[in-house]
């Protein structure tokens, strides 16, 4: 299949994975908030060794920069975190509203990842890609939750859930592609150093310190298998 093909493939099945995330804790809330920390143990695993192992070097072949890159799009990450804690830091509306900001950027940046990972190679982009669908379903739960938490009725939750989580990410894909196609190898090596870095700090700041917080007796074999997954295909490549 062509790049296209891929990107879209990956942008929709994770809106997919984020809508059913969503409905399954509007049915069944406590078995989704039971295994979401599974969820995002294994989506960590899977985001922090695809950028280390492969998306990074990739990127550095491309691009003696890449590493600075890496670091912009880390602590672009970092400090988008901190203003979107500093401005929670109110009333339960205020909270629910900066919060699905901040989720609304975070899927948007999930489509572009998309793009910019298969324009890479199509093992970087599955790679990246079975991680970031994996995670959608816990980002469907928490959105769907901080709307209940802010006030919002169960019926209009699962609306603006979707709106917010879910349909941005094949928007982000799809808006993104056009640019991210033309982009000579240079540059292009500099875009996946910038997305490596904001991989590494999803899983590393906001993955596993969620699942952390609500440890869990399997949680670490969880985070295991996300690593042992993307070892194990990287060998099978050859």
């Amino acid at each position: 299949m062509n790049t296209f093909a891929w990107i879209s493939i990956f942008a929709l099945g994770a809106m997919v994975v984020n809508t059913i995330g969503i409905l399954v804790i509007y049915k069944n809330k406590d078995w989704a908030n039971r295994v979401k920390e599974y969820f995002m143990c294994f989506a960590a695993g899977v985001l922090i060794t695809s950028p280390l192992v492969i998306a990074f070097p990739e990127a550095l072949s491309s691009n003696p920069n890449a590493g600075l890159a890496a670091l912009i799009g880390f602590m672009f990450m970092y400090f988008s975190n901190k203003l979107i804690k500093f401005k929670t830091q109110t009333n339960e509306l205020a909270f629910g509203i900066t919060a699905l900001e901040g989720i609304f950027i975070h899927s948007l940046l999930d489509g572009a990842i998309y793009t910019v990972t298969f324009s890479i190679s199509a093992l970087t982009g599955i790679l990246v890609g079975i991680g970031l669908v994996i995670h959608e379903f816990a980002e469907g739960v928490i959105t769907f939750s901080v709307l209940l938490k802010s006030g919002v009725a169960a019926k209009k939750a699962v609306f603006y859930a979707f709106l917010v989580a879910a349909l941005t990410t094949p928007i982000g894909a799809f808006v993104a592609y056009p640019f991210i196609s033309k982009m000579s190898s240079n540059v292009l090596g500099l875009a996946v150093g910038f997305v490596a870095g904001v991989l590494i700090y999803v899983s590393a700041s906001h993955l596993l310190p969620e699942a952390r917080e609500h440890e869990k007796r399997h949680s670490t074999i969880s985070f295991l298998a996300g690593i042992a997954l993307v070892l194990l295909i990287m060998i099978t490549q050859g």
